[in-house]
């Protein structure tokens, strides 16, 4: 039935019978009154609503925007006419930043008694043990459902199915980073927490051990100073290198000026004449001397 009203609408509107039949699964998601689409031949990412709300991605086409709601309208009055029941969640859509990115949310349970299409495999993805969710939802890649009176909350990404308990926290909200990591976090009473904050229960039906506490940090140990003593220092680094230069013992001299040396050896040459001295010692204090000029 499904194919046949996507043929028809095809020939009525001029799209393709795929960009119809996705058009088709879209209104029907929103229960015959609203719909979120993303496809080239729309224009890229969309919203309709009943009663004359239409956003397309292509924004300023105003020719494809009537085609669009005209499409939308015709597809809302075929599922009204050829199934006898509707689903009873409430959807709400929200638009996202970034084009092709957004993200839908179903309320409650209900399954309409007469389809149009075959199932879709996505529905009731989640492990069936838990029922029917609470909310559940979609955003970009990543589906959800939230199952508050089990305290579960199972997210899908790509071919995984993960379960994970949601402790206290009552879930009001989802959302995925649009940049950098694509990081997921949900909204309670506790305010913004991240997905990852939660205890992982299974992934694919099997059950995973719990996650082992994080280790308590050990604050560094700290290098006890060196020891000293009463007027004492330590060494320095220059003290502690070797020393290859001479040593002298002799008691510096208050100056080393050629001046003074000279008229030293002046007066030492005078206690020389007079005897006071010796040649020896003249001797050794002239070389003291020069030595140091």
């Amino acid at each position: 039935m499904g194919q046949q009203i996507a043929q028809t609408l095809s020939n009525r509107h001029g799209f393709s019978v795929d960009a119809v039949a996705q058009m088709l699964t879209a209104v029907y998601n929103g229960n015959g009154s609203m719909a979120q689409f993303s496809h080239p031949e729309f224009g890229g990412s969309g919203q309709w609503m009943a009663g004359g709300m239409m956003m397309i991605g292509d924004m300023f086409n105003q020719n494809l925007k009537y085609r669009v709601a005209a499409l939308c309208e015709d597809c809302a009055r075929s599922i009204a006419e050829n199934q006898t029941g509707t689903g009873s969640g409430v959807f709400q859509s929200q638009s996202q930043s970034g084009g092709s990115n957004y993200q839908d949310q179903q309320a409650g349970g209900g399954s309409a008694s007469n389809s149009l299409f075959a199932p879709d495999p996505r529905r009731n993805w989640w492990p069936q043990e838990l029922g029917s969710p609470s909310a559940s939802g979609s955003q970009n890649q990543m589906r959800y459902a939230y199952f508050a009176d089990a305290h579960r909350l199972a997210v899908a990404t790509g071919d995984d199915v993960w379960l994970y308990d949601t402790l206290q926290h009552n879930i009001g909200g989802f959302s995925q980073q649009q940049s950098g990591d694509g990081s997921i976090t949900f909204t309670s009473q506790f305010g913004v927490v991240p997905l990852s904050s939660l205890p992982i229960v299974s992934r694919n039906g099997v059950e995973q051990p719990p996650m082992p506490p994080a280790p308590t940090p050990v604050p560094p140990a700290q290098t006890p100073p060196p020891a000293t003593f009463p007027n004492q220092t330590a060494p320095s680094f220059e003290q502690s290198q070797p020393d290859d230069r001479p040593t002298n013992n002799s008691a510096p001299a208050p100056s080393s000026n050629s001046n003074e040396v000279f008229d030293t050896l002046d007066r030492l040459g005078g206690l020389l004449d007079k005897g006071y001295i010796t040649q020896e010692e003249f001797n050794r204090k002239k070389s003291d001397l020069l030595d140091r000029i």
